[in-house]
């Protein structure tokens, strides 16, 4: 007679699944992008709990059976928005394929939850169950995407004719097409702001905003970019850029615009970002603005950048800043969500191997990693309508400039991996010596005004606030709804989303805690913190007549400028 499987048995096959998935997935973690052989490491053994086991298998085998008593009749719409639309539930075929595909996805994710491991290696798994069952979904085949085959018939086959040539455009491009590219030009209709460049070196080009007010703040402002993407993030359109809002508050605005590298970079290091950009890119705008300090602003990597050059200043002796803005950047990298799973000593060790002294990463490379940690949503949903539909994806400035690439040199990104997202040295005083000086960020003396998103996935919520702790000057930290970009650029104009604020302006040791006495506000968070950079702004002046400062400093060419026009070009293999 033939033994009765047990649960663990009657799951062998997708044990063994979940196995070679796993292999497969973490090897292609540690090596992402990378070219040639990767590191050699152990994989850990995956083992699993019986009773859970037990547990899943039969919860598995009721919700089968249930789907197998239904057969191949219509179903009703799906939650899942892939398989919402009508077709799917009149088509029996893909819906019922459908429904297994969800089954068979819950299930993995479940049998993640009892691995018996550790919380890192239980993180990666999830992502890479996640990331297959991405890419694995019925609705990425024509075959069994039922909208998609229903476009084919009621155009009579011109869809599939146009999914091919949008394909094959595609192709040329080099990148998945988000949006209609065609409809964007940067100067043009996006980076619009009227202004000028005033300097320019090897890494950055000074951009200076012409004023819309008779009236300026004396305190010139200056912000800084994050520089694994274009500046005008802060300047898409008119109604939504952060850069006009701010000159119609009446600040003499000046921006740095990071050249996109190429060869000529390819051995630049963290150092050189730090005091021939950031600390330059200071000095620069105490001396055209005639100002000993001024307001600075980061965004992302840029807020890293430029708190990194105020502790090199602090170490010696100088105070440039008035105020500083850090908007969903991260300073304590204990809390990276879900890059934290990219990231061990193998990886690291291997990245400085392949571009530590010199070479650039990639800036496909980058925007690909970034699409994949959302992948329904950055990914297959172009796929399925760009290719299987035939669509054109419509016009949004926000994922133009998300397709608008830029590489980075080798020394200053395995720098910044180590030495942060790794090993979480920027955060320890003195641990860290940069531009020849032990930098302590705790040395900053300036009020600080620190913005983090509730939805973000790339500097989770709790990392932005993890700047409350480590810096010294009067502290107002605000909370934003939405993610890393849209709740950063959220326009008051716009009324949407909220913002929460503690009024009694306490930081305790965890966001959790800091929440539970948070207000919500409607509508952006731009209000609050122009009122804030306003009391820190000093008395008001005579706007400048013209750009920059005498001959030394005059317009060389209008803004955005030709740096950020730069298109991001594969490296050339050492």
């Amino acid at each position: 007679m033939k033994k009765q499987a047990t649960g663990v048995d009657a799951f062998a096959p997708f044990q063994q699944a979940l196995a070679q998935g796993w292999d497969k997935a973490l090897t292609s973690l540690q090596s992402i992008g990378a070219n040639g052989a990767a590191p050699s490491f152990d994989l850990p053994k995956l083992s699993f709990a019986p009773d859970k086991l037990q547990s899943l298998q039969e919860q598995y085998l009721a919700e089968a059976g249930e789907l197998w008593k239904a057969g191949m009749t219509p179903t009703t719409a799906s939650s899942d928005r892939r398989f919402a639309g009508e077709a799917w539930g009149s088509n029996p075929v893909s819906s019922f394929t459908a429904a297994v595909y969800l089954l068979n996805g819950r299930t993995l994710l479940n049998m993640v939850e009892a691995v018996e491991a550790d919380a890192k290696t239980k993180s990666r798994l999830r992502f890479a169950v996640e990331q297959w069952m991405a890419a694995s979904s019925p609705s990425n085949s024509l075959a069994f995407n039922a909208e998609a085959q229903k476009r084919a018939i009621d155009t009579q086959g011109e869809s599939i004719a146009r999914g091919l040539k949008n394909l094959l455009d595609d192709v040329k491009r080099g990148h998945l097409s988000m949006t209609d590219e065609t409809a964007f030009e940067v100067g043009r209709n996006v980076a619009t702001t009227e202004g000028a460049v005033v300097f320019e070196n090897e890494l950055f080009q000074l951009l200076e905003y012409k004023p819309l007010t008779p009236k300026v703040c004396e305190r010139p402002f200056l912000l800084v970019p994050p520089c694994i993407n274009k500046f005008y993030i802060l300047d898409l359109q008119p109604e939504n850029s952060l850069i006009r809002y701010a000159v119609e508050q009446g600040h003499r605005v000046f921006v740095i615009s990071w050249r996109n590298p190429d060869e000529s970079l390819r051995d630049t290091t963290w150092d050189q970002y730090i005091e021939d950009a950031a600390i330059k890119a200071i000095h620069l705008v105490q001396e055209i603005g005639g100002s000993k300090q001024i307001n600075t602003l980061g965004f992302c990597v840029g807020g890293t950048i430029l708190s990194t050059a105020l502790a090199v200043l602090a170490a010696r002796g100088e105070k440039p800043a008035a105020s500083v803005t850090l908007l969903t950047t991260l300073l304590d990298f204990t809390d990276t969500g879900i890059l934290d799973i990219f990231i061990d000593e193998a990886m690291v060790k291997f990245r400085e191997m392949q571009m530590g002294s010199g070479g650039l990463l990639d800036g496909g490379e980058l925007a690909s990693t970034f699409s994949f940690l959302r992948p329904n949503d950055l990914v297959w949903n172009y796929v399925v309508g760009n290719y299987l539909k035939g669509e054109t994806p419509p016009p949004f400035d926000l994922l133009y400039w998300n397709c608008d690439a830029t590489n980075l040199p080798g020394p200053f990104y395995v720098w910044y991996l180590r030495n942060t997202y790794h090993e979480n040295k920027l955060k320890v005083p003195g641990a860290l010596t940069v531009c020849g000086e032990k930098i302590d960020l705790g040395a900053i003396d300036a009020p600080v005004y620190i913005y983090g998103s509730r939805e973000d996935h790339i500097v989770p919520i709790g990392g932005a606030y993890a700047s409350t702790q480590l810096l010294k000057g009067k502290k107002r930290f605000v909370m934003g709804a939405s993610g890393h970009i849209a709740g950063v650029i959220n326009p008051p104009a716009k009324k949407k989303r909220s913002h929460w604020i503690r009024e009694d302006g306490k930081l305790p040791a965890s966001q959790a805690d800091w929440l539970t006495g948070a207000q919500e506000h409607p509508g952006s968070w731009w209000t609050d913190w122009a009122q804030w950079l306003k009391g820190h702004a000093g008395k008001q002046i005579a706007a400048p007549k013209a750009y920059g400062k005498g001959s030394a400093y005059k317009a060389s060419e209008p803004a955005p400028g030709r740096y950020v026009k730069a298109k991001a070009k594969a490296p050339v293999a050492a």
